[in-house]
């Protein structure tokens, strides 16, 4: 996928979490795959998406540490 391409796509999942917060974390996941595959290729990354994808990351990390452990 060209990178134009790539930038796009996340310029669009990026609008998609601003309009559905309910699915923050499905689009966090789209992103990082995208971010990863712009790693696999050698892309330059946008810093503004790898910075938000790091946040993402630590905000889900911290909802996962509060939540109350699952009952087997």
């Amino acid at each position: 996928m060209a990178f134009d391409d790539l930038q796009a796509e996340i310029a669009n999942l990026i609008n998609q979490m601003e309009d559905q917060p309910e699915d923050r974390h499905e689009l966090y996941e789209q992103i990082r795959e995208r971010l990863n595959e712009m790693r696999a290729y050698g892309m330059p990354l946008p810093e503004d998406l790898v910075a938000l994808e790091k946040a993402l990351e630590a905000e889900f990390m911290a909802a996962k540490e509060a939540a109350p452990p699952k009952k087997s």
